[in-house]
């Protein structure tokens, strides 16, 4: 006869071994981001890493050399600025896939289960826990609504 909180145990020990291996390929995959961003006039094109940090900043032309100091520096810091918002959208989205995560992991081991029902009499000790549950009803409610 099995255990039901033994395959419980079990069954959210692996999700989180998924996870954990989804997180370690995740951050390996940020480590190696990069975005390049050229400017308009095609003068120069700027790639950053994924904290941001200039990776390369290339001219195409001399064109550089008839600008203004403060066009230049104008021209540079826009195209900066947009590659490294590009590179924070692409960290953001990566990061995004993980969203909802621990919640998934919580319900997995607790919710409808024998364990869930166990557990209540405690968690009802715990102050605030009555604005909780009402929280996580009214979420659930959303979600069902929402999945139709």
């Amino acid at each position: 006869m099995s255990n039901p909180f033994a395959d419980q145990i079990a069954q959210t020990m692996e999700a989180m071994r998924t996870q954990l291996a989804k997180a370690e390929e995740a951050q390996a995959e940020l480590e190696k981001l990069t975005a390049s961003v050229t400017s308009k006039d095609r003068l120069v094109t700027v790639k950053v890493g994924p904290q941001g940090q200039v990776l390369a900043l290339t001219f195409h032309t001399t064109g550089y050399r008839e600008k203004a100091p403060a066009e230049l520096g104008a021209l540079l810091t826009d195209v900066l600025n947009e590659a490294r918002a590009k590179v924070g959208e692409q960290v953001a989205a990566r990061i995004g896939e993980f969203e909802g995560v621990a919640d998934s992991l919580r319900l997995s081991m607790t919710g409808g289960s024998e364990l869930n029902d166990l557990l209540e009499p405690l968690w009802s000790m715990r102050p605030g826990y009555a604005d909780e549950a009402e929280n996580e009803k009214k979420k659930t409610r959303k979600q069902e609504e929402f999945g139709g």
